[in-house]
């Protein structure tokens, strides 16, 4: 035994045992990751540096990383090697572009398969799949809506990250998008919420496909996601951030107090959302 660690040691010590171990270790247990835009503020921040556990959600099929080249055939046809449970609803989820699987994107997971969404100004309304009876047992009542003779959730999800752009109109620029094809979502009219406008519907609908789930931003007027371009497929899920290991803003000046902190702490804890309002929110983020 003795011996076989000598070796091992030995073998790791080396430039190829390293290359082997830190491969190792992207593949099947953490990669690093560095928040690109805005789209998650207050949450997660322009700079952050992140590890990313990629055994969250099953073990995504190997790529070498930045040229995102397979070293191994897709086997089972949904980008795992082995599978496991899909993002739950309200997870952060680090997860390729379903239009272009070589660009990673980080959003919140609002639906899962089966679940209804519905958009409108500064709102996002969800319809679990389960049913009323679990709705009414799971989130509070001052939250729930009937739309339509079902049962919906205003904002399910109570991060202090979380954020609507008063100066922005996301449902206006929405619009644009829907003319030109590039709008994910279907207009409807939704009776119980207020007209907007002379426009002949006043809401967006969306239902997610089995297996597949629904990112949005929490930096909502800001953010590139599931209302534009559709839900992400289980093949494209590749983990959850796991905990912040570098961080400085546009200034590189270091957030110190972001640094070796978790995920979970950094999105339950209020402090670090009042301390990314006062970077500022309106950052150019653009919605492509």
């Amino acid at each position: 035994m003795k011996k076989a660690f000598n070796k091992f040691l030995d073998f790791s010590n080396s430039w190829t045992g390293t290359v082997v171990i830190v491969l190792l270790v992207i593949f099947f247990i953490a990669q690093a990751f560095v928040i690109p835009s805005g789209s998650m503020k207050n949450s997660l921040l322009i700079g952050d540096h992140l590890f990313v556990k990629k055994f969250s959600y099953g073990i995504p099929t190997p790529r070498i990383p930045w040229i995102e080249l397979k070293v191994l055939p897709d086997f089972r046809g949904n980008g795992h090697l082995i599978n496991g449970d899909g993002p739950k609803r309200g997870d952060i989820v680090v997860f390729r572009y379903p239009h272009d699987e070589k660009i990673h994107y980080v959003k919140r997971n609002f639906a899962t398969g089966g679940d209804e969404v519905i958009f409108t100004e500064k709102a996002l309304f969800l319809h679990p799949k389960e049913g009323e009876e679990f709705i009414k047992e799971n989130y509070p009542k001052e939250s729930l809506i009937t739309i339509a003779g079902k049962l919906f959730v205003k904002e399910p999800y109570k991060f202090p990250g979380i954020y609507y752009d008063e100066k922005v109109n996301l449902f206006e620029q929405a619009l644009y998008y829907l003319n030109a094809g590039k709008f994910a979502m279907q207009p409807v009219i939704v009776n119980e919420l207020d007209k907007i406008k002379d426009l002949p519907f006043n809401a967006f609908y969306f239902k997610v496909p089995d297996d597949e789930y629904f990112m949005v931003g929490d930096n909502r007027d800001h953010s590139n996601d599931s209302r534009f371009w559709g839900s992400v497929a289980y093949k494209d899920i590749v983990g959850k951030p796991w905990f912040v290991y570098f961080s400085w803003d546009n200034e590189y000046k270091i957030r110190w107090n972001r640094i070796g902190k978790s995920i979970e702490s950094i999105q339950n804890d209020p402090i670090y959302a009042q301390n990314a309002m006062k970077e500022g929110h309106d950052d150019g983020t653009k919605i492509e």
